[in-house]
């Protein structure tokens, strides 16, 4: 593993965490609203072809955020409409990201076994 792109992986990812946290402490969105604006910003930014040139200098740094879920989303409705014509604009995103999709939901079904919620009063 290059000891340069683990750095810039760093670097990126932890400045796309720092602009989240600077709107967390900022503003008042709150953190759903901050989470869906980082998507759909990957999204608008993968749909002109712009996040693509910071996956390939960051790699995992630019993909792991939730910027990066949009971009990949952005992608996978491209190269659907590309193949399957207007049908792929509402299958191409979720099958693009059905990995990534898969992996969030089993790990919440097992956090969900090992944590247990107290009814608030």
């Amino acid at each position: 593993m290059d000891f340069m792109m683990l750095l810039k992986a760093f670097i990126v990812g932890g400045i796309i965490c720092a602009i989240g946290q600077v709107f967390i402490d900022y503003t008042k969105l709150t953190p759903a609203r901050i989470l869906v604006g980082f998507v759909v910003l990957g999204v608008i930014l993968g749909a002109l072809g712009w996040y693509q040139p910071l996956i390939d200098f960051a790699g995992a740094g630019a993909t792991v955020p939730l910027t990066g879920f949009g971009a990949t989303l952005a992608k996978g409705v491209r190269e659907a409409v590309a193949t399957d014509g207007f049908f792929g604009a509402f299958t191409g995103g979720l099958t693009a990201t059905a990995g990534g999709i898969t992996v969030a939901i089993v790990a919440a079904l097992i956090a969900g076994f090992f944590c247990n919620s107290d009814e608030k009063s």
